[in-house]
């Protein structure tokens, strides 16, 4: 079986269980495989794929300190020590291509992993698109708690100007004046209101299509170096790319025309940097499990500073190992050629014909398979009813803050025009 490219790699040490003893060498994350290799023998310790996968813990005992443990299927568990940077960097770059799935529902993951059913595979797209629906959720419960704030904001505006207007009509009209108000007050409030009016709709017409999100993806992201890498996402819109953590919270926001290169290291892992003379540059590190997702639109919004590295052409070159047998591969492969070309019954062996016999009767969708994806279909009908109840209820919010806006707006600029003129 040939070892795939590595994403990513850690000095660190290995505990052998049945020697005792804790053996130095190079923890390594692939496509599909996590592998230790020993930095004296050169021999790969122990390895064992992303889907085997059951539990990634930070642990530590009495005789073990600041270690990450890994649980197999099996309950076979792993030690791993002074792992470099810091076990929290590899903990979280480990976790986070363990729960999305590495290539899980793609062709390439297919032909690295055996062959898997119809119906999980099912439950498999089924889960990206609830996690997915999950995360657009936490956005639209974060955003409707702006639209909340922005109301309080724009009630205590609304209230600051009218104390401003009683006051400014108290000045206009002093009790001294027999005439009520200045007879040139009507005409100046006319035209100030007009031009208030004419510049917010201006504003509002430029920020819509420039904040569009074109596609949003989860990461772990790094600011320089690989001591700092933390979950977050990266989102890619159509003017900037925003850096923002878990909690939805902006990082630091690239506008287009900064960025002044985007090197791919490989198909998970790219950086983008920011130049300056006279002062560091700023430079983030983003690793995805979904990074060929937003590669495809980096490609076609940044082509002049796309920079694909040595690594990613080794990284693409490499084919994705596999575990299915290749023999019976091909002997299948020729059985189906030969029975299209002859019309003659074939010898078949019996352990391979009674194993095509299951194949052809076995269901493509299981009774209990059947019932998870009911439960999660449910779910997700849940979710998607919460999203559009909330949506509308931000979709009033909003018309009720353009309204208030303009109004403000219009308030701010005739009150200005009116100072100006008792000056």
């Amino acid at each position: 079986m040939s070892r795939d490219v590595p994403i990513h790699s850690w000095p660190g040490s290995y505990y052998i269980n049945n020697e005792k003893r804790w053996e130095s060498g190079t923890l390594s994350l692939s496509r599909t495989m996590v592998c230790f290799v020993s930095s004296l023998s050169k021999n790969c310790l122990v390895s064992f794929r992303l889907s085997c996968i059951i539990e990634i813990k930070m642990e530590s005992s009495s005789f073990i300190f600041s270690t990450l443990t890994v649980l197999e299927e099996g309950n076979v568990k792993h030690w791993f020590g002074s792992l470099k940077p810091n076990r929290v960097v590899v903990y979280n770059v480990l976790e986070h291509f363990w729960r999305e799935r590495l290539l899980s529902p793609t062709s390439e993951a297919q032909g690295a992993e055996c062959q898997i059913s119809k119906g999980r595979e099912l439950i498999n797209l089924v889960t990206g698109a609830q996690r997915r629906l999950e995360d657009t959720g936490r956005v639209l419960s974060h955003q409707g708690e702006q639209f909340d704030n922005m109301m309080q904001g724009l009630e205590k505006i609304d209230s600051d100007l009218g104390v401003a207007d009683k006051l400014l009509s108290e000045l206009e009209s002093p009790p001294w004046w027999p005439f009520g108000k200045f007879p040139w007050k009507a005409q100046q409030e006319a035209k100030a209101e007009d031009a208030a009016r004419a510049a917010a709709v201006l504003s509002a017409g430029k920020g819509s299509s420039r904040n569009k999100v074109i596609t949003s993806i989860p990461a772990v992201v790094s600011k320089g170096g690989d001591s700092d890498l933390k979950p977050g996402c990266l989102l890619v819109l159509v003017s900037s790319l925003e850096v923002r953590d878990t909690n939805c919270q902006l990082l630091h926001k690239f506008e287009r025309n900064e960025i002044d290169e985007i090197r791919v290291c490989n198909s998970y892992e790219i950086t983008v940097r920011q130049r300056f003379i006279g002062k560091p540059d700023i430079c983030y590190r983003f690793l995805s499990a979904k990074m060929p997702e937003a590669l495809s639109v980096l490609e076609m919004q940044y082509k002049k500073k796309v920079e694909f590295t040595s690594e990613y052409t080794t990284f693409k070159a490499t084919p994705c190992s596999s575990v299915c047998g290749k023999e019976g591969t091909h002997w299948r492969e020729g059985l189906r050629q030969t029975s299209r070309e002859s019309e003659l019954p074939l010898e078949v062996p019996a352990g391979e014909l009674s194993q095509l016999q299951v194949q052809a009767l076995q269901p493509s969708v299981s009774q209990a398979e059947a019932q998870e994806l009911k439960q999660m279909l449910l779910q997700l009908k849940n979710l998607a009813l919460e999203a559009e109840t909330e949506l509308e209820r931000q979709d009033e919010v909003l018309d009720v803050l353009t309204e208030s806006t303009d109004r403000s707006t219009m308030q701010i600029g005739k009150h200005s025009s009116r100072m100006k003129r008792l000056l």
